[in-house]
């Protein structure tokens, strides 16, 4: 219990330093773009960040431009380029549309923790927060993310037990 509290607390830092690091970037209200980015800056937390799309159109869709190293073992596979539905089932793509709508239409930062059970993962879960980005500084075009995974570990069984 004590590792799974100590995660949560590592993981709220992290999300506490890109907060601040993304806040710092907003000039008179408006909202960072991508060309205020710099991956140098966090270098540490580059892992299991990503970069996603907001592509316009009757219902706005989310594509992963970016998804990092570490994201891999999260979802087994690439997802840099995929949308939503090509990486989540239904349900799952469901919870991340609307999660990202509202960043994008409320032009704010989003955070919450989602089950990895869709994974059969139910004991891990991703703390998450998304970050608004706007070219223009007030139309968000691209949604900076950062995942961190946390949760009880559990060790793999070998099989062989103790006499």
């Amino acid at each position: 219990m004590n590792a799974q509290l100590g995660a949560s607390a590592t993981a709220a830092r992290a999300h506490e330093e890109l907060f601040a690091y993304w806040a710092s970037l907003r000039r008179c209200g408006q909202l960072p773009g991508r060309a205020d980015i710099h991956p140098k800056d966090f270098k540490r937390l580059l892992p299991t960040v990503s970069l996603i799309d907001v592509i316009g159109g009757e219902r706005r869709d989310y594509r992963l431009r970016l998804a990092g190293t570490g994201l891999f073992s999260v979802y087994g596979r690439e997802i840099t380029g995929r949308s939503l539905g090509d990486v989540y089932g239904r349900r799952a793509a469901d919870y991340w549309q609307d999660e990202l709508d509202r960043v994008v239409d409320e032009r704010r930062p989003g955070v919450g923790c989602h089950s990895l059970a869709w994974r059969g993962t139910a004991h891990m879960s991703l703390m998450w927060m998304r970050l608004p980005l706007a070219n223009d500084g007030r139309n968000v075009d691209m949604i900076l993310g950062y995942d961190a995974i946390v949760g009880l570990q559990v060790e793999p069984s070998s099989g062989i037990r103790a006499a």
